[in-house]
């Protein structure tokens, strides 16, 4: 078996520059053959999948967080089609690797295990647009509150998970909402709002079950929808986020939809796969199915 490995050596603090000779004795130990391809700049992983020999391979390997995942599937997406590809797989030593953990893939040795064990999955992708272009994401794209607090927790990287609670207790000072129309599935949803994710899978920000009940392959997207919600309304409820009991809130919605398209005054800033990227509006598709991943 041969695999490429696409290494974010910046990931998780650094964790790819250290933990890359580990991973490759490891691959070696179970007889497996493998090219690495280092991102040495933002963007990079985009060239290198754009420029990779698929059928050389029998896995395409992302070796970083949820951020370097989402940057290969839509490099790959960019410039072949999906029954082209060899399986995906995923070795986290990213900061919050959650998509990860809907594959039972909670640690590197766990992404190594996946590949020698080669059983593949067939896995549902979300796309969503940007003027005329689409683009993939796997875990979840989200917009409001949400995208504020990733945006802040960004700027403190270094504090690793507490960047998250610094950015979470700066945005709620800061607190302020937006108003969207929301269409899912052809019904039509209106007001003010604090936050709304779109879910393939149902982690974010590493161990927070936003999404409870996604699943990966049943080919439908989870919309989690945050209302009005008062500075100590939202405090109270987002530490639920963490055992998914967030959602019985009466002012959080959810709903089930294979297509969804929103609108925002203003327009909001989206966050697919953890990445900030792209902005409202958009439309949101399932793609039941569409990419295997070990």
């Amino acid at each position: 078996m041969k695999v490429a490995l696409i290494v974010n050596p910046y990931a998780g603090g650094g964790n790819g520059e250290k933990l890359l000779p580990l991973i490759e004795k490891k691959l070696s130990l179970n007889r497996i053959d493998y090219h690495p391809y280092l991102s040495l700049y933002h963007g990079h992983i985009l060239k290198i999948t754009s420029e990779l020999k698929i059928k050389d391979y029998d896995a395409i390997i992302s070796i970083g967080g949820d951020g370097t995942n989402f940057y290969v599937l839509n490099g790959l997406l960019a410039n072949f089609k999906p029954k082209e590809l060899p399986p995906l797989g995923i070795i986290p030593i990213g900061s919050g690797n959650s998509f990860a953990k809907d594959l039972n893939i909670h640690h590197y040795e766990d992404g190594i295990r996946s590949i020698v064990e080669n059983n593949p999955r067939w896995i549902d992708v979300c796309s969503f647009t940007q003027a005329k272009k689409k683009f993939y994401f796997v875990n979840l794209a989200g917009l409001g509150f949400v995208t504020d607090v990733a945006k802040t927790a960004q700027k403190f990287k270094c504090f690793n998970d507490f960047s998250y609670i610094i950015g979470v207790f700066y945005r709620t000072a800061k607190l302020y909402f937006h108003y969207m129309e929301l269409e899912i599935d052809g019904k039509m949803i209106s007001g003010e709002n604090c936050f709304v994710e779109f879910c393939n899978s149902r982690y974010t920000g590493g161990n927070m079950m936003m999404a409870p009940d996604a699943k990966i392959d049943d080919g439908y997207m989870d919309i989690i929808v945050a209302g009005k919600l008062s500075r100590t309304s939202l405090l109270a409820t987002l530490p639920k986020i963490f055992k998914g009991t967030h959602i019985e809130h009466p002012l959080v919605k959810c709903f089930k939809a294979k297509k969804a398209t929103i609108k925002t005054w203003p327009e909001k800033t989206l966050l697919p796969d953890g990445e900030v990227f792209g902005i409202t509006p958009t439309t949101i598709n399932m793609h039941h199915k569409m990419i295997r991943y070990l």
